[in-house]
């Protein structure tokens, strides 16, 4: 519809879908200086704002630029989200449920998704306006989400390191009860000196960088292992393989209903089989997946359908929350705010590297646009499994140093 409305061509398309990664970008550097400030609470209400707002601008957007600039401020919002959204529930669950607390979260996000595909395909013959109606009702539950947030605590590690013990100590017997409250209020408290005003350039002291060097590098691969450009591109692959736009927006309901499945499946297995396990299986798998679908798109057989399904599914399972689990938990905590939102930003740069690049790439080299992302992935397994270490069941506190070698 865009494409068609504002006369895109590769250039355009690619930078129209990736400058919500540089509103993200903007939004991660936005989130630290906030919840730093004035806390996790009033970060997420921000970020639920820009959202509303900005699905009403791109709703009533008269021309490219002005879509363009409305996107980019959802960025933003997007980019306070998936900072402090995973960094809240790692401050906040105990331990024992933490994995499987921060992959909800991921599980919302892919519940929205397919949402959003079902809404599209009903709205799919609304006339050359109905473009504008599937960005404006994304106002809605960006309200539910402003509620939402009026209803959360504050972080007892954010109320700690702000000097408003009672509180914590309040928030924590409400999580988990008196023995755990104390237990935590004593960890947190050994920590605290180290988590007060911590500066950007902390996070790049030798004592810190091996972990957060780990952290960058699982960021950068979720995004450019490839799979956003099957959920921003879904068109653009199914029409080569000739699928009317009917049976492209239908892809999209399937995309969206097995990223659910799959996401609940994840939700099962990441305090079980641990993070480490799932994560060898999503780069491995993902290089052999896509070794299959460059040569089905070549043939244009209609069969690549499933194995793009395949790759969500394994996506769903391993890389997609797995790293959010990673990320939120693997910084020293002296540093987490700052590590997190560096690590976060570098995520949002390789997306927008990966969806400006991919309209261009597939354009000149077709279906082996698909081998680049498959050696991406054998990159992202050894890395994986020379670097990262299994962290299931551990508490933040016990994982000082873990990644460090302190």
């Amino acid at each position: 519809f865009l494409k068609e409305q504002f006369g895109l061509n590769e250039y355009w398309e690619g930078f129209t879908t990736g400058c919500l990664a540089l509103g993200a970008i903007a939004g991660c550097i936005i989130a630290g200086w906030v919840t730093e400030k004035y806390g996790r609470r009033p970060g997420l209400l921000t970020a639920a704002s820009l959202f509303t707002l900005s699905s009403v601008a791109m709703a009533m957007a008269p021309s490219r630029d002005i879509f363009i600039i409305a996107r980019f401020f959802a960025g933003a919002g997007v980019g306070m989200a998936s900072m402090l959204s995973p960094l809240y529930i790692a401050e906040i669950a105990p331990a024992h449920i933490r994995g499987r607390m921060v992959a909800i979260n991921q599980l919302t996000i892919v519940i929205g998704i397919l949402i959003t595909n079902l809404v599209n395909y009903s709205l799919r013959n609304n006339g050359t306006d109905a473009w504008r109606w599937m960005f404006g009702l994304g106002a809605v539950p960006s309200t539910l989400f402003i509620l939402g947030v009026l209803w959360l605590p504050e972080s007892p590690r954010w109320l700690m390191q702000a000097g408003r013990q009672g509180k914590a100590q309040k928030i924590l017997i409400k999580i988990g009860g008196e023995i755990y409250a104390g237990e935590s209020l004593s960890a947190i408290s050994k920590n605290i000196s180290v988590i007060t005003k911590v500066k950007y350039s902390a996070v790049f002291e030798k004592s810190v960088l091996p972990a957060v060097m780990i952290g960058i590098g699982l960021a950068v691969f979720q995004q450019l292992c490839g799979i956003n450009v099957v959920f921003n591109y879904t068109a653009v692959l199914f029409e080569s393989i000739g699928f009317s736009k009917d049976d492209q927006l239908l892809e999209t309901v399937f995309i969206g209903g097995v990223n659910l499945v799959f996401t609940l499946l994840a939700i099962l297995l990441v305090d079980k089989i641990g993070r480490k396990p799932l994560m060898l299986a999503g780069a491995g798998g993902l290089a052999i997946l896509y070794i299959i679908i460059s040569v089905l798109l070549g043939t244009k057989s209609a069969s690549v359908s499933w194995f793009l399904l395949a790759a969500i599914g394994l996506y769903a399972t391993s890389l997609a929350p797995v790293t959010w689990v990673l990320i939120s938990e693997i910084f020293p905590n002296k540093i987490r705010i700052a590590a997190t939102a560096v690590a976060v930003l570098c995520l949002w740069a390789a997306y927008f590297i990966l969806t400006f690049t991919f309209p261009i790439l597939y354009s000149r080299l077709h279906d082996k646009t698909f081998y680049i992302y498959a050696g991406i992935c054998l990159i992202g397994l050894l890395f994986i499994w020379l670097k990262v270490k299994e962290t299931k069941g551990k508490t933040l506190e016990e994982m000082e140093g873990f990644f460090t070698g302190h």
